[in-house]
């Protein structure tokens, strides 16, 4: 965070709120640097909400709402149908201003769009999902239906590694549900907000059905405190979402909180040891590791242990770490300078702790003559052998390019192994054996499970999140447990003149 230097601003790009259907310069007089990854340069300045600009975009979210909550189900699909269209068209400039300031490589990048144009899919059915369920004479001339209905405003507030994605996994499924909503995404990178809100406009959805705030912690607690936000959703870590539910929770909103992870690969002795490989390399160091569902522990069973390291470290030498607009990049920079000094001193922590390290990205540099990555936040992969329970890289969340290696004699081992870990976001096993697949499946206590899959994240019509520590609340984003978290449920039972009994009745009604 720094103060505003007007010279210094006029040269780069001015990333602000977008309130009410425009684009709102922020009024706090504070801003964030906006960098590139890859050279280390800052390319805009991000707007800060202060509290009052938080309650002007809830605000115009609140007096949106009632004309689109009543807004025919199928009419909101027609607008999502359209938004649907234009991001497929602008699917790569998205993709691109995800590379331009978290530094993913652009392949990857678009992978990311694409999966949340599928939740946007998703959302386009929203007349069906939302349908209820109705029974004829539950008792005597008493019919008995439900309905789903919307909560108000809700907001999302999103982390810097998905600045398409994960929004996404909140915003179309509630818009179409009838809620208005409020983005708080990060300031990392927040280009991609304000693409997707020019989109939505341009798709026809009324002003004030969705808002951005840009913003910090200060944003955060006005949401969270706000009277007329309904309900909120956050992925980030562990610590701060305990405290958002807790916060959430205490001003009387639904939460959804998304947390931290330590996901485990099992590697099994009948596994395709290649095919193995393969998995643990792109699932570990894909986008830098900077992923809630990255790999960051191998469980190496029984006697091919050493063969499957030795492959490892050689393919983790030879990662292609490149800035992420080169088409052949395998992994780019980390996303900020923070984050970089962070994992680095993991690393650090785990030498200290007896790991054996056998690839040690420290050693990266992004330079290259006339790659223009001189000062960039460069970390090759680091490949760690004979980590163990106690130690700190085994029991906390790195979120880089970290690989730790373990080794067990059996599947009982491997299970009791990540059953007694605090997370249980993301767990896979790679073997051929099918009963070893559906005992893992049965017995791990993780709440996404890959069999051959390293990075098992349900499709858009499944729903999104694990258990333990992984996550506070008690429905997962979206699918259909995103609808109903963004939608309340309305018994109703009728009965006409005709059928009703002469007399008050003082007991218990009961099916006659």
């Amino acid at each position: 965070m720094n103060a505003p230097d007007p010279a210094r601003a006029a040269a780069l790009a001015s990333i602000d709120h977008w309130i009410d259907g425009r684009v709102v310069p922020g009024q706090s007089g504070r801003t964030a640097d906006v960098f590139n990854p890859a050279s280390g340069a800052v390319t805009g300045k991000v707007a800060l909400a202060s509290a009052q600009e938080v309650a002007r975009a809830v605000a115009s979210a609140h007096a949106a709402f009632p004309a689109w909550a009543d807004t025919p189900p199928i009419r909101r699909a027609r607008i999502l149908f359209k938004y649907l269209e234009l991001l497929n068209k602008h699917r790569d400039e998205l993709a691109h201003a995800i590379t331009a300031e978290h530094g993913k490589v652009f392949t990857d990048a678009q992978g990311e769009v694409t999966r949340g144009i599928e939740i946007v899919e998703f959302a386009c059915g929203i007349p069906q999902l939302l349908k209820g369920q109705y029974t004829d004479q539950v008792s005597t001339g008493i019919d008995n239906w439900t309905m789903r209905q919307p909560l108000g405003v809700v907001a999302g507030i999103t982390p810097f590694n998905f600045p398409v994605m994960v929004p996404m996994w909140m915003y179309p499924v509630a818009i179409a549900a009838g809620n208005s909503f409020i983005l708080k995404p990060s300031p990392l990178d927040p280009s991609a907000s304000l693409l997707q809100a020019r989109l939505l406009k341009e798709a026809g959805l009324p002003d004030g059905v969705f808002n951005v705030v840009q913003g910090d912690k200060d944003a955060v607690d006005a949401l969270l405190e706000h009277p007329d936000v309904s309900a909120v959703s956050f992925v980030g870590s562990t610590a701060i979402a305990q405290k958002i539910y807790e916060t959430g929770a205490r001003h009387g909103k639904r939460v959804q909180a998304l947390g931290g992870a330590k996901n485990h690969m099992v590697v099994m002795p009948d596994a395709d040891m290649d095919q193995a490989i393969d998995a643990l390399i792109g699932s570990a160091f894909g986008s830098a590791g900077e992923r809630c569902m990255a790999i960051s522990v191998g469980i190496l069973v029984g006697e091919a242990a050493d063969k499957i390291m030795d492959k490892l470290a050689e393919r983790t030498r030879t990662l292609k770490v490149k800035n992420g607009v080169e088409l052949d990049a395998e992994m780019g920079p980390i996303v900020s300078k923070v984050a970089h000094e962070r994992i680095t001193g993991y690393i650090a922590q785990g030498q200290t702790e007896g790991a054996k390290l056998v690839v040690d990205g420290r050693g990266f540099q992004g330079t290259r003559a006339g790659s223009g990555c001189d000062n960039g936040f460069w970390l090759g992969g680091t490949l760690f052998d004979g980590v163990t329970p106690d130690m700190r890289i085994y029991k906390e969340e790195i979120f880089g390019p970290v690989l730790g290696c373990m080794r067990v004699p059996d599947l009982a081992a491997a299970v009791a192994l990540i059953n007694g870990h605090d997370y249980g976001n993301g767990v896979s096993c790679f073997t051929r054996d099918g009963n070893v697949a559906r005992e893992f499946s049965r017995r791990v206590q993780v709440g996404m499970v890959g069999i051959n899959v390293p990075i098992p994240v349900p499709m858009a019509w499944h729903g999104f999140g694990g258990w333990k520590k992984s996550l506070f609340g008690d429905m997962h984003a979206y699918g259909e447990e995103g609808v109903r978290f963004y939608t309340k449920q309305k018994s109703i039972m009728q009965r006409w003149p005709e059928s009703i009994g002469k007399g008050a009745e003082f007991v218990m009604p009961t099916a006659k």
